[in-house]
């Protein structure tokens, strides 16, 4: 085991764990006391991030250190085993274990091993809010007695219960209470070897026998709330229904995606543009070599600031939709529906899962393979997350979509005389195109599963514990903070991070020449014959190369070639850009093979990376590059190859 490292200020600074079952509103409660005061770090040796932050109550700094969900401290995955791990250390002067006073005999399995370990615990039964709506009472009083630690009722998203939480707390840590009491666990799992065995007290022993009598009848648990819940869930979860309902969720997403990310790109993408005008002006006027600042700004900065205008404003509307889905219940009723597709493959179900945070960003649905607790199966689905196309290639499929498969009806976009109803028009055309085209994706993704399963990751499919908690209102404050920091602005910084030095080579590419031509174009010259085999051309090729750090720029970087301009430039409407294609050879066989190339393509380099961190593996992460990147180049050349010969 290995210990966390804690962020102490003061040698007199008290530490707070905070752990509990998934879904039970744990991140609710840290948020809440910890405000903005937190920061996020790995678990040394492990790929799990654990969040640290701080509060202040009475005049004593707390840092409370929010640890994986977890079920058991039978460490079944690498977050359990954060868990268990921080737990056994006793690295801590309190434990708060949080509850969902709507399931209290799942959550009790946690609060009874680890009062077998210490003493220094305060349950926390959480949402006794819904449990009132669900005619659930449980017997605050009662529990507290047959465990002999403090219980306090809360209903944090109301903030109800917190300060009687934080007495708690207090006082807890003043007894200053070190004796360990047991470990049952100790028996039953190999990694835990640090722990003396000692006797496990009696009320512990008894206290299933009792639970009928803490909570309060448990036929109620067949009540009307459960009803509700199997209503939906009838038609969630229904063979026939339950496909249908995902798809429209797909292309609703897809579509508020689309459609709401237009107008802030620009705004966006106009005012980084407007700055980088002034930095020119402001250079030109001063002693700086015009190779030099038109190199940082035409080239590093240009690149820089496409990324960021493509790439945040859907992001930063994807995500939150992605959360919100998550945090209302709908998410896990997806893996449940997929997951016999997924066994079928030799797969997890939870794939399904990450294959969701693909859509947003390739690299947050690697990083969310940790979920998945079998090496094998984690890697088959980080190997096959970039078959799910993210934001970032989202641009490059709606653009040719929209040129070569949609059609203005009534001219310029009006249909019964009205621009606007046009526009919705296309709007929901183009998502829907967008959703059979992700539907390929799925289906590679299934077939690449299954090809690994029985080549390089033979196995068979574990099982796994997938909980469907109840439906509940989304926290839309919690929602947007989570989506914007946890998410957005991480990959964000790690996508600029790839751009800048990406940028630098685009311009001294297309601003160096051989013999009267730029290095882009020669080198577009040479790929040609190869790519001709792929229904493209050299430039598209040479485009995917040099955008391989952002997919956000390849577009742009046709663009570039086919104008024969030194820099990053932009159309000012879909119409030019299709005439510029046009111009150069193009037809609705190139733009369906610069699509599914874009859909199976190598990853981006951030998500290189992340899969490099994640798996700590060279191996695995060329094999990350070299498997999407062969299944592209066969599925354009096979297509191709049906088309001539039609």
């Amino acid at each position: 085991m290995v210990e966390l490292e804690i962020k102490r200020q003061h040698e007199e600074d008290k530490v707070i764990a905070l752990t509990g079952n998934p879904n039970v509103g744990k991140s609710t409660i840290f948020n809440f006391l910890t405000g903005m005061h937190q920061h996020t770090g790995n678990w040394p040796g492990k790929t799990v991030e654990t969040a640290q932050g701080k509060y202040c109550f009475k005049g004593r700094e707390y840092i409370l250190v929010d640890l994986p969900g977890s079920y058991s401290l039978h460490a079944k995955s690498a977050e359990e085993e954060v868990a268990r791990d921080f737990i056994y250390e006793g690295a801590y002067d309190a434990v708060v274990i949080v509850c969902d006073a709507t399931c209290m005999e799942r959550n009790l399995n946690l609060v009874i091993q680890t009062l077998a370990v210490t003493s220094k615990v305060i349950v926390c039964v959480n949402l006794l809010d819904e449990a009132k709506r669900k005619n659930i009472h449980v017997d605050l009083t009662k529990l507290q007695e047959m465990l002999g630690v403090p219980v306090i009722g809360t209903a944090a998203a109301k903030r109800e219960g917190v300060q009687e939480l934080l007495e708690a707390i207090e006082a807890v840590v003043t007894e200053h209470k070190k004796e360990k009491i047991g470990d049952p666990v100790q028996d039953h799992d190999p990694c835990v070897k640090t722990v003396k065995k000692a006797e496990v007290p009696i009320q512990a022993e008894h206290i299933w026998d009792q639970v009928g009598k803490v909570i309060d009848g448990a036929e109620i648990f067949g009540s009307g709330y459960s009803d509700r819940d199997r209503r939906i869930d009838s038609l969630l979860t229904n063979k026939i229904t339950g496909f249908p309902i995902m798809l429209a969720t797909l292309l609703a997403v897809f579509w508020i995606t689309i459609t709401g990310a237009n107008y802030p790109s620009q705004w966006l993408n106009s005012g980084l543009f407007y700055l980088e005008n002034r930095m020119l002006e402001f250079c030109q006027g001063t002693a700086i070599p015009k190779a030099v600042y038109e190199m940082a700004i035409l080239g590093v900065y240009r690149v820089v600031a496409w990324v960021v205008s493509v790439m945040l404003p859907p992001m930063a509307i994807f995500f939150p939709l992605f959360t919100l889905l998550e945090d209302l219940g709908y998410l896990p009723r997806v893996a449940f529906n997929l997951d016999k597709y997924f066994k079928k493959c030799s797969a997890c179900g939870k794939q399904a899962l990450t294959m969701c945070m693909g859509f947003g960003c390739n690299a947050v649905g690697t990083m969310g393979c940790r979920i998945i607790d079998s090496p094998r199966e984690r890697l088959i689905a980080m190997l096959t997350n970039n078959f799910m196309p993210c934001n970032g290639r989202f641009p490059t499929l709606i653009a040719l979509l929209t040129m070569f498969f949609i059609v203005n009806i009534g001219g310029s976009g009006e249909i019964m005389g009205s621009s606007l109803l046009g526009g919705l028009f296309r709007s929901l055309m183009a998502a829907s195109l967008l959703t059979v085209v992700i539907l390929m994706g799925i289906v590679m993704t299934f077939l690449t599963s299954y090809i690994l399963s029985k080549t390089l990751l033979v196995g068979v499919p574990s099982s796994f514990t997938l909980e469907l908690p109840p439906y509940r209102k989304p926290q839309f404050g919690q929602v947007i903070v989570r989506s914007i920091f946890d998410r957005t602005i991480f990959v964000l910084r790690r996508a600029v991070t790839v751009a800048a030095p990406a940028g630098l080579l685009i311009w001294f590419l297309a601003n160096a020449t051989y013999e009267g031509q730029s290095l882009l174009l020669i080198c577009s010259n040479f790929l040609d014959p190869f790519a001709s085999y792929l229904g493209m051309d050299g430039v598209i090729l040479l485009a995917f190369i040099l955008g391989m750090p952002a997919n956000e720029i390849v577009v742009p970087i046709m663009i570039m070639i086919y104008a024969s301009s030194g820099m990053l430039i932009e159309l000012d409407n879909t119409e030019a850009l299709k005439e510029l294609l046009l111009q150069h050879g193009w037809t609705w066989i190139t733009a369906i093979s610069v699509m599914m190339f874009s859909l199976m393509h190598w990853p981006c380099a951030t998500t290189l990376l992340t899969i490099m961190k994640e798996t700590k593996s060279i191996r695995w992460t060329a094999m990350a590059f070299i498997l999407p990147t062969i299944t592209g180049i066969l599925v354009c050349f096979l297509f191709n190859l049906v088309v001539r010969i039609l």
